[in-house]
């Protein structure tokens, strides 16, 4: 009989390549992880590991052993929660993943709602960008998946095996020294992002800037990006510095206090939608649930604030 446990250090193996590494990452000794490896093998009948050198590679069983694993353990969670649930236990854990500006803007409101609905419920907060926050999902690292994607962009297809809850949406705006010739232009109109063509630039974390640039030359220009900084405060105080101009998505402007900047529409629109992501079965997990429904309620209010 294959144990969820087993599966777990099978996966803890084949990321880190060794017994002694695994068990690092699992708090236990290595003798521990070779004694459950030899446990696993002897209930599947064929060998899934093989050594290369200093390393652990996958024999082709282990591959597809620890392809499915991630679905394994993912539905043996949602079996968990929900009959813990079901028993009467009024408590969950959720793991949650969020790119830096939702870290800062909505899950601070849906946490502290969280916590005063169901205070037996724990979240545990990591940081990281989409696509790989959406690949921690699938991996079993995560149960919800703070994710965006830009309108009209190429893979809407990427989530179609996913629940998906949407937030809100959100636009990107410019941001301008104080005493830029288009700071004028703040809460007046919009201007066209040929205008900046120009200008110094100030680029955002990798998957904004690949944004930027495309946007540009979409108008006819590349922009020559002088600084680039995946920390939005940095953006922000680099403008504020009069160093150039950036594009950066409006949740993130909301996530600080911008200082000797001024923000300006831009035409055309360019938005992108931010979501909340898990897997299908632990759609089903009451703690799972409750955190997707706070959220959504927290996206409803950062749009209305706007």
């Amino acid at each position: 009989m294959i144990e969820a446990r087993h599966l777990r250090v099978l996966r803890a193996v084949a990321s880190t390549g060794s017994f002694s590494a695994a068990g690092r990452e699992l708090g236990c000794t290595q003798p521990a992880v070779s004694q459950q490896m030899k446990a696993l093998e002897s209930s599947v009948g064929t060998p899934l590991l093989v050594r290369t050198g200093r390393e652990m590679r996958l024999t082709q069983a282990g591959e597809a052993l620890v392809r499915h694993a991630a679905g394994i353990i993912a539905g043996l969670t949602a079996a968990e929660e929900e009959v813990a649930a079901i028993a009467g236990l009024r408590a969950g854990r959720v793991r949650l993943v969020s790119f830096p500006s939702g870290s800062s803007t909505l899950v601070p409101t849906a946490l502290a709602a969280l916590r005063a609905a169901h205070p037996g419920t724990r979240v545990f907060l990591e940081e990281s960008e989409p696509p790989k926050s959406v690949e921690l999902l699938r991996e079993g690292d995560c149960d919800v998946a703070l994710a965006f994607r830009y309108e009209g962009a190429a893979g809407a297809e990427e989530w179609d095996d996913l629940v998906v809850r949407p937030l809100l949406t959100d636009r990107l705006v410019a941001l301008v020294p104080e005493g830029h010739r288009l700071a004028r232009s703040e809460g007046v109109g919009s201007v066209a992002i040929g205008e900046l063509a120009r200008e110094s630039w100030i680029a955002g974390c990798p998957r904004c800037r690949g944004q930027l640039v495309e946007v540009c030359e979409g108008a006819g220009f590349t922009p020559r990006i002088d600084f680039a900084t995946d920390d939005y405060p940095a953006v922000v105080g680099l403008v504020g510095a009069g160093l150039g101009v950036a594009v950066l998505p409006q949740l993130a402007v909301d996530s600080v206090r911008p200082r000797g900047v001024r923000t300006v529409t831009l035409e055309p629109a360019v938005r992108r939608e931010i979501v909340a992501l898990t897997l299908p079965d632990l759609a089903q997990v009451p703690a799972v649930t409750a955190t997707l429904d706070e959220l959504a309620r927290a996206g409803a209010r950062q749009s209305a604030t706007r």
